[in-house]
């Protein structure tokens, strides 16, 4: 009787371990356990969508699958904010493909233009490739933008000047960080510097 009691014993103190193990495992060693968790875990932004790149070619959110997208709503005639913000974007994408190429490989600068009556593919090309190589410029007909405008949480509203075709965009400036499979991550606000953009990227992307 005593031996079968220790054979029960001995048997329930491995079943423990091995379930403490597999625990400990999914808190601290699965993969999403040791990404950090950003101030946009849980969010519902983002979602699919179907626009037009700088070279005219269709491109959709599954395009960018297994991709980190570091991601930003502006306008190609915005005359300080959104060039500021995207300058910070491409010092920053340098700065982490200088100190961890590998991971930066995983990355791909987004921009999406919040006004896609004047930002065509033509007027895209030139202007993001000012600011890094890798910068994808994103437009396509008014609907289309809005809606992707609504998934992401941006505001945009015309601001008219004395000259019709010379309007500006009042919209929402931030730095969105989404995970390769979509899903929202982080963010940093407008004002915020290169390294800040840079310091986001190195904490999050695995």
């Amino acid at each position: 009787m005593n031996r079968v009691m220790a054979r029960i014993r001995l048997v329930a103190v491995a079943l423990a371990v091995v379930f403490a193990g597999l625990i400990g495992w999914q808190q601290f060693g699965s993969p999403e356990a040791r990404a950090p968790r950003g101030n946009l875990a849980g969010s519902t932004l983002g979602g699919p969508f179907t626009l037009t790149d700088q070279d005219g070619r269709q491109r959709t959110n599954t395009d960018f699958a297994g991709q980190w997208r570091l991601m930003y709503f502006g306008y190609t005639f915005c005359p300080d904010v959104c060039p500021t913000d995207l300058a910070n974007i491409g010092q920053a994408m340098r700065g982490f493909e200088k100190a961890n190429p590998a991971r930066a490989a995983k990355v791909t600068p987004i921009f999406i233009t919040v006004d896609p009556e004047r930002d065509t593919a033509d007027v895209l090309k030139p202007y993001v490739s000012a600011f890094h190589p890798r910068l994808v410029g994103l437009t396509g007909p008014p609907a289309s933008v809005e809606a992707v405008m609504k998934r992401y949480g941006i505001y945009a509203k015309k601001a008219p000047t004395r000259d019709p075709d010379a309007y500006l965009v009042d919209h929402f400036a931030v730095y969105y960080l989404f995970d390769d499979q979509g899903r929202p991550v982080a963010f940093v606000p407008h004002g915020s510097t290169a390294q800040e953009v840079q310091a986001m990227l190195e904490t999050y992307v695995r």
